[in-house]
């Protein structure tokens, strides 16, 4: 763990869970009676700012701390406070983290500890505690309660390491139109530019690998529809992105490898076992490396 967040949680938060403590300290003035009357923007830059200093700084060991007590807060079956408050307060911290792993560190190793962490709970959608799931807003801004998910930011930004995290875990085969990832991927103005370790990423090129991964999740692409929609909306930032999804997604019959990849793939993803389930099978190095989408 880090220095700087073991001291931030030491001097910050020296009673036990984080949130916990940060609720106390947004609830000590005014009392919690007049909560109702003033609204989540009146305490959503104490919150904002007490997880951004983590953040901010935080290694993977504070992270995975943060996230412990997280998720010990957001189980709590009785809550102190009325239910409106406590889903604005749970919404803005999702928000915040959300923000800082997908948006500003972009960093696969905390994206693949947040889907680790969270795991037992992406089934059901409509968990709170499936962060996978849950909205955040890109450019930080006082309304954390809209925004897009995970899966669709890191498609607007060509994020290629990160989206093949989340395909490990299932992400897109769980999405219900893949075809908009894939538009998204093509589609999505080029303005934006994700930095890692102070050098900006090649967007076409990490767009070239996305789809790449894409095709090795799914059995067919719709190019037909694909084409249809380009010719609806401004170029693709691929001219040549035919070349980047295999024929036997659209047009010749899909390569038998890669139904059974396809079949073994589901049945460890209706068990929620993905990607560890792939692992633990007595089969060869190479077989668990396609089914996890390494070839």
């Amino acid at each position: 763990m880090s220095k700087h967040f073991k001291f931030c949680h030491k001097t910050s938060f020296p009673n036990g869970n984080l949130f916990c403590h940060l609720i106390d300290k947004i609830i000590r003035r005014p009392s919690l009676q007049f909560l109702g009357q003033w609204g989540y923007h009146c305490y959503e830059h104490r919150i904002y700012r007490t997880l951004a200093k983590i953040l901010r700084y935080v290694d993977l060991d504070g992270f995975d701390a943060l996230l412990t007590d997280y998720i010990a807060f957001a189980e709590k079956s009785g809550y102190r406070f009325e239910l409106s408050f406590h889903f604005e307060f749970t919404e803005i911290c999702v928000n915040t983290i959300l923000y800082w792993v997908f948006a500003r560190k972009c960093n696969p190793d905390f994206v693949e500890l947040l889907l680790r962490k969270t795991k037992d709970y992406l089934q059901d959608r409509s968990c709170h505690l499936a962060l996978i799931w849950r909205t955040f807003t890109p450019v930080y801004c006082p309304n954390p309660l809209s925004g897009i998910t995970p899966l669709l930011y890191v498609a607007q930004t060509r994020q290629s390491g990160i989206l093949k995290i989340l395909l490990q875990y299932g992400i897109l085969e769980r999405e219900k139109d893949p075809l908009n990832i894939i538009l998204t991927i093509l589609l999505y103005p080029s303005g934006v530019r994700i930095m890692v370790d102070h050098e900006l990423i090649d967007i076409e090129e990490d767009a070239k690998t996305c789809l790449v991964l894409c095709s090795r999740v799914l059995s067919a692409i719709p190019v037909e529809e694909i084409k249809v929609q380009l010719s609806l909306r401004s170029h693709p930032i691929i001219s040549n992105w035919l070349e980047y999804i295999p024929q036997t997604r659209y047009k010749d019959p899909c390569e038998l490898s890669h139904l059974c990849r396809i079949t073994i793939r589901t049945q460890l993803l209706t068990n929620n076992m993905l990607p560890d389930g792939i692992f633990s099978s007595q089969i060869p190095v190479r077989l668990q490396k396609y089914l996890n989408l390494e070839s």
